[in-house]
């Protein structure tokens, strides 16, 4: 736990060497997402083709399981990194998942490790047991963290962003001094206010019903809005950096992680919160 960080907030986190090539490319990354959304994967076994070879220290797995939060290194560079599981209530932000961030944030946010989050959030959790152990509250409490804290981030869009919990991949604002934040996607990703087929099933319920074969109606809509969710649609508006290769994101993270830290060297010392 210590070796990732810094003596104290004065000080960088401490780079060590790699043997590792930070070039590496795992041509497996490229089928790593099923092709069919409903179907899981497992999460840590993408993250072991991507960051340094046996550098992944998880914090808190048996709380908030659907996030996972770890320390890990790019090219030697501790890191904090996040990421959905989709094994585990299909990844989505639950209360304990919303304090875990918020926690997480904090800790790398203190002493100075930028953030990787691997995002395939499908929003937040709902129902009458999500709100009574204020999942919404928490989720922005949450927010709160990500807003405040200044380190350099960077997400991998991976699959799904949707909703409150998919707007929390990262800051959108930032802070004095937030200079680094960047977001990347993989082909297989889609973002939106709602998932397209939830929301096609709730705008289209009549047209559906009414069609004479509602399975193939409902398909043709879903795959007509597919088309209009596509992330080189939001490449083309400078939404995010660039759409990549998922063998490719080593490279593109250990390139990355070099000038996190020049911002890092500028920003040491204590960090000052205004309340949530």
């Amino acid at each position: 736990f210590l070796s990732y960080l810094p003596r104290n907030v004065w000080h960088v986190p401490p780079v060590g060497p790699c043997d590792d090539d930070p070039l590496r490319a795992d041509a497996e990354l490229n089928q790593a997402i099923p092709e069919n959304r409903r179907k899981a994967y497992r999460i840590r076994d993408i993250l072991a083709r991507i960051l340094d070879h046996g550098s992944l220290f998880e914090m808190s797995r048996q709380f908030g399981g659907s996030t996972l939060t770890a320390f890990a290194r790019l090219a030697g560079y501790p890191v904090g990194v996040m990421a959905n599981d989709p094994l585990v209530m299909g990844g989505a932000m639950t209360h304990q998942a919303a304090q875990k961030i918020e926690r997480f944030v904090d800790l790398c946010d203190t002493f100075h490790l930028p953030i990787v989050n691997f995002a395939d959030q499908p929003g937040l959790m709902i129902g009458p047991e999500a709100e009574a152990a204020g999942t919404v509250p928490l989720a922005y409490r949450a927010a709160g963290a990500i807003e405040q804290a200044a380190v350099p981030w960077v997400s991998i869009v991976m699959r799904r962003a949707f909703g409150v919990g998919g707007g929390l991949h990262g800051p959108k604002y930032g802070v004095d001094g937030q200079s680094l934040n960047h977001r990347f996607a993989w082909p297989s990703a889609q973002w939106g206010s709602i998932p397209i087929e939830g929301g096609v099933a709730a705008a289209y319920r009549r047209d559906i019903e009414a069609a004479a074969g509602p399975l193939r109606r409902r398909e043709e809509l879903e795959a007509r809005y597919r088309k209009l969710a596509s992330p080189f649609r939001t490449a083309e508006k400078f939404g995010i950096v660039d759409i990549i290769e998922p063998a490719e994101t080593r490279a593109v993270l250990c390139d990355w992680v070099e000038d996190a830290y020049e911002v890092v060297r500028t920003q040491l010392g204590p960090r000052a919160r205004p309340m949530r």
